[in-house]
């Protein structure tokens, strides 16, 4: 995966609540048998010219502002291969008294895929929403910022996901960053390991 350290582009603004991940990829599309051609199929089902990802300013943008718990219901991580193949690098959510700017599950396959979630104070988000489709903001990860007309709103993330996008590590990249110590451990393990046996 490619690593993601600051990102500047256009926004496209969805600011509805507790999109689930039956909107973002409906159920039927699960069944196709390849991890790409999702894209065109992100929220096939609301899609039309009333849809707030079909105006012409939302054409060519890369990060999505969305509302509160975004990604709740069913896990898949075809939602998150949806989103990122449709073309956005990030999604920015809003977070309340109430609820968290995603699901648990939305949010730990996004960190597995590479797709950097952002969650904002009410207050920060509205300025987001204010300024449109079309905006344009920028994202530093490093520095867990976005900025928007000279303004700078910080956002937390965890810092072992974090790390993981900055570096484009997806779990089987992470773990080989630990090689040379996996390896000396099993170098010295007395463990018994059964061995493949070969066929004659």
């Amino acid at each position: 995966m490619a690593g993601f350290t600051t990102h500047r582009g256009r926004i496209a603004v969805y600011n509805a609540d507790h999109v689930d991940t039956d909107r973002i990829i409906p159920a039927r599309f699960l069944t196709m048998i390849t991890r790409s051609g999702y894209g065109e199929l992100a929220f096939s089902d609301v899609r039309g010219p009333e849809f707030p990802l079909d105006a012409p300013e939302a054409k060519g943008a890369t990060i999505l502002v969305a509302g509160t718990n975004f990604g709740c219901g069913s896990s898949r991580e075809h939602a998150v291969w949806a989103l990122q193949q449709a073309g956005y690098q990030c999604v920015i959510a809003k977070k309340t008294a109430d609820t968290p700017g995603y699901s648990d599950i939305f949010r730990q396959n996004a960190a597995n895929c590479g797709l950097l979630l952002i969650e904002l104070e009410e207050s920060d988000h509205a300025q987001l929403v204010h300024a449109g489709t079309g905006a344009q903001v920028e994202v530093d990860l490093p520095a867990q910022t976005v900025s928007l007309n000279g303004q700078m709103f910080r956002f937390e993330i965890n810092a072992t996901v974090k790390d993981a996008i900055v570096k484009g590590l997806d779990l089987i990249g992470t773990t080989m960053e630990l090689d040379d110590a996996i390896s000396h451990y099993e170098a010295r393990s007395t463990a018994y390991v059964p061995k493949a046996e070969t066929v004659a």
